[in-house]
């Protein structure tokens, strides 16, 4: 699983990682945000409806959710299961708060926190984007802030300074991870 603060560069991280010859299945989180002009339903997110993901919620779907800056997101449970079933390795988006339900739900899930190379460069990057409001970027990076102080709930820590060295980091980290003596069960 990855997770970081917005802005940090996690969308950029597994762009690059996607282009691996591990193989690995990326999760397409479901979110009722509304759609940006560069992303593409079913391959960046799945966009839903706030009722639709409601009864998503309600039938028990989800392997994690959480309203995010107003808006939900949640992990299909079916793609994680089916993914890990098949024998691939599964790497989670999610943020700071999903990664703790998941570390409640699939103990044995190994979670890594993206960090950016200094809170100032963080608030830099958010606002070079320019997606969100003043207040709406405000939060975000109080919030960052705050996830920051959750590095305690995960088991590795990369700091995203150049994307190519984050991306060899997490390839190093999953590694690690097959070479394990007794290698982590995950159960979904």
């Amino acid at each position: 699983m990855l997770s970081g603060p917005s802005g940090v560069g996690k969308d950029a991280v597994l762009a690059r990682m996607k282009k691996s010859a591990r193989s690995i299945h990326f999760t397409v989180t479901t979110t009722t945000r509304p759609q940006r002009q560069d992303e593409s339903d079913g391959v960046d997110y799945h966009f839903v409806t706030q009722e639709k993901f409601k009864e998503m919620v309600k039938a028990g779907e989800l392997l994690e959710w959480a309203k995010v800056y107003g808006n939900f997101y949640g992990v299909p449970k079916r793609q994680v299961k089916e993914a890990l079933e098949q024998g691939h390795d599964v790497l989670v988006k999610a943020d700071v708060q999903g990664a703790a339900t998941i570390r409640s739900v699939v103990p044995q899930a190994l979670l890594t926190f993206l960090a950016p190379p200094s809170m100032e460069e963080l608030e830099e990057r958010l606002r070079k984007r320019s997606t969100e409001s003043t207040i709406d970027l405000n939060r975000r990076i109080a919030t960052a802030h705050e996830e920051m102080k959750q590095l305690w709930i995960f088991d590795y820590v990369v700091v995203n300074d150049r994307v190519k060295l984050a991306v060899a980091q997490l390839d190093a980290i999953i590694t690690a991870e097959k070479c394990r003596v007794r290698p982590r069960e995950i159960e979904i």
